[in-house]
């Protein structure tokens, strides 16, 4: 392995302008770059960057906690993340805690005992996180996605969890559809699938309708068919389904497909978040899509921008596909029916 100076002798430069290009290569001229870089490829030389950030106290490494990167939500997210930290120069130490809050500040600790720049963090519940408010206190900037405190003014970037299950919930509505529950993963593990069910709450409760119980699922991206059988069998049925995510959402058709229920013939689904792989379904799945992309890069410009404001609601919209579709009364039954146009 070859030294700085080497680099240096051999690209024509001060020992100082070949340690500028590896550390602040903006204030190079771009033919004095090019020199000094190619003379560092031909040697083999490689920057010692972790010693320089011992030296500097400075870092080029931005921390990222997220719950679980089984979801296409987060991958989509952290891959907008990590592209838009390249652009400014920093790389990415990536945490997950699969939803399990006591996780998260072992996670954190990690990162900060690595000498992360800043944070985008994802946690169960920002209102009641432990980790959080040390976070604060200690100076370290930090950023949430998806979380919207309710009780602290903690900088985040996230979508309208609340309105956007309750225009969802008023689409089924509009279709016909009054017998309508929600369902999701564990709540205490999801401030956000708390958010989407009062969502859901209000727009029932706007059309005259009583909200009904959540659907509690094993966890936020497996279903159970058992709990809907008795509400689908009754003498006033079931007849839609709105999941707290689309995994959850997919996993409920595939439930309902192994129980003999049509959907959307029999039951209507509609998912959250807009995944990509809802669309190439059959039926294809109707969902809240949040540009997961956008809150990735979101973060990071915020996490970087000081100046930046508090707070980035990004925009929401409704994916239609086949697996909702209207609802009408059989006049000599008086059962509830899909009629599909």
């Amino acid at each position: 392995m070859s030294d700085l100076i080497s680099v240096a002798v051999l690209a024509g430069v001060s020992r100082a302008t070949a340690a500028r290009a590896f550390s602040d290569p903006h204030l190079l001229k771009p033919g004095t770059l090019k020199k000094v870089l190619e003379a560092s490829e031909q040697l083999g030389f490689r920057p010692n960057h972790i010693a320089r950030q011992l030296r500097t106290q400075s870092s080029t490494t931005l921390g990222v906690l997220l719950p679980s990167l089984s979801n296409p939500v987060f991958a989509l997210q952290l891959q907008a993340m990590e592209q838009q930290a390249r652009l400014a120069g920093y790389g990415l130490l990536v945490a997950t805690t699969d939803y399990q809050p006591e996780r998260e500040a072992a996670m954190i600790e990690h990162m900060l005992r690595q000498r992360v720049a800043g944070m985008v963090l994802t946690v169960s519940d920002a209102d009641s996180s432990t980790v959080l408010a040390p976070l604060a206190e200690a100076r370290m900037p930090f950023v949430l996605a998806h979380n919207v405190p309710q009780q602290q003014n903690w900088r985040c970037v996230y979508v309208d969890n609340r309105r956007a299950m309750a225009e969802a919930t008023a689409h089924l509505i509009a279709l016909g559809h009054q017998h309508i529950v929600m369902a999701a993963g564990p709540m205490l593990q999801s401030d956000r699938a708390r958010q989407r069910y009062l969502g859901y709450c209000d727009a029932m409760q706007q059309a005259g309708f009583v909200p009904r119980a959540l659907i509690d699922m094993p966890s936020h991206t497996q279903s159970r068919f058992e709990p809907l059988l008795p509400l689908i069998n009754s003498p006033d049925p079931l007849t839609a389904v709105i999941c707290s995510n689309d995994l959850l959402a997919i996993s409920l058709l595939g439930a309902a497909a192994r129980a003999g229920i049509q959907v959307p013939h029999q039951l209507s689904v509609m998912g959250f978040d807009g995944i990509a792989i809802g669309e190439q379904l059959s039926p294809s799945l109707a969902s809240v899509v949040q540009p997961s992309d956008r809150l990735g890069a979101c973060a990071i410009d915020m996490l970087l921008q000081p100046s930046h404001d508090d707070s980035c609601l990004l925009d929401h919209w409704l994916r239609s596909g086949e697996s909702i579709a209207a609802v009408f009364h059989s006049s000599t039954s008086g059962n509830h029916h899909v009629y599909t146009q």
